[in-house]
Order: C-alpha cells, then structure tokens, then sequence
C-alpha cells in the first residue's frame, strides 16, 4: 500500500507519518520506484502501536522511541525488557522520586523486604514510590499511607495475572509486545478502573445526603450573606 493508504488505514496523518520515518520509529517501506514507497501490514501495526503509546500511554515521541528499541531488541529477556520499559516509562512521565526523604525510602526498602519482592535497587519505580510517600507525609496523608499493603495485595494478585497471560502468548515477539504495552497502558487501566470503584465506593459508603455546611463552625447557623448583585 503507498503512504496514503497507510495513513487512511490508521488514522495518522501523512505528514505525522513521515515525522515517524526521520525519527527511526517507523521503518521505511520497500522501494519500488525512485518517488515511491509500499508499506504493508507489518507498518499498520507499527503505527498504532506508536499512537497507543504516546497518545493512551502519555509517553514523548523520545520515550517511545526508547521502548520500541526494546521490542526491536532479540537480545534482551523478557525481564530485561520489562525494566526497560518501565525505566522509559518513568522517565517520559518524570516520576522524579529521587530526591525523597530518608524515611520514605526507608519505607518502600520495608515493603519490598516484608514481601520477598525480587526488585534491582535502581528500579525506577522505587523511586517514585518514595517519592509519593514523602509528599503524602509532608502534607498530613499518613492514613492514605497505611494502606500501602493494601496496594501491594491488589498490586501483587494482577501483576501475576499479566505476567500469566503474556507467559501464554505463541511467539517471543507477542511477550515482548505485551511486557511492553503492560508497562506502558496497564497503569492507565489500573487507573481508570480505580476511579470507577472509588465512585461505587463512595456511592455505597457515603450516599448522596445532605450537603456539607463548610463554613467556619462559629458562623453556622446563620443565613449565608446574600449576594450584592
């Protein structure tokens, strides 16, 4: 197919095609004239494969270059690759936890210690772990702070299940792909999910009832000032 279809097929446009080509995102197609290029089935996947990526997974044209390498990489195991990503992961979305205070380091050390977890001490994810604990605490969140267990149930019983699944897939290719896409989507699901069963949540446990009066208390009672207009 020549770029124009490529581009009718998956939505890109041409010119973010092209953009695509001189970055090393998108392979070029085979030649088959000195103005012409074919492109085939292997590039329509390519691409949404790119625009999942920046468009869904948040991550820079730059980060998504760096995942893409792994993919592209024979010679990395599925691990290696999955720390891979996870590292361009939190760099594209500057997770910034490197600067967290002794304590909250300290406190993610625990976590992983307590759950036998097989975690490299670089791992990005450490970091940016510490780094939300040590904002929580500086801004009084110590209660959302004990439920970091919690977390690490519910953390545990699905990254199981993703690894599960990818361990499943027919070719080195399809794992790869999927380590990847986990990495990358995954913590939007998570999110987007978490966001519905807190809404259920809080529909069940709080109900609608009566609006909150959030004046100062020595002033409740009295009518709220009426407008000047």
């Amino acid at each position: 197919m020549r770029m124009s279809e490529l581009s009718r097929r998956t939505g890109v446009p041409v010119p973010t095609i092209k953009y695509y080509l001189r970055e090393g995102l998108l392979a070029p197609g085979e030649r088959t004239s000195p103005n012409q290029m074919r492109y085939d089935e292997w590039h329509v996947h390519r691409l949404r494969l790119i625009r999942a990526l920046i468009d869904v997974g948040g991550l820079s044209v730059a980060a998504t270059g760096n995942v893409l390498t792994q993919i592209d990489d024979p010679s990395r195991s599925l691990h290696e690759v999955l720390g891979k990503a996870q590292a361009a992961v939190a760099f594209s979305r500057a997770d910034g936890g490197n600067d967290a205070d002794p304590e909250a380091q300290d406190r993610v050390a625990d976590l992983i210690r307590r759950r036998g977890w097989q975690v490299r001490p670089a791992s990005p994810a450490t970091a940016a772990l510490a780094g939300l604990l040590a904002t929580l605490h500086a801004l009084g969140q110590d209660d959302l702070i004990a439920l970091l267990d919690d977390y690490a149930d519910a953390a545990d019983r699905f990254a199981a299940a993703e690894v599960d699944v990818i361990g499943r897939r027919p070719s080195v290719e399809a794992m790869i792909e999927g380590v990847v896409l986990g990495t990358a989507l995954g913590d939007v699901m998570i999110a987007a999910v978490r966001r519905l069963a807190q809404e259920n949540a809080s529909a069940r446990l709080l109900g609608v009832g009566p609006a909150i009066d959030r004046r100062p208390p020595d002033t409740r009672g009295t009518p709220p000032a009426e407008s000047a207009t």
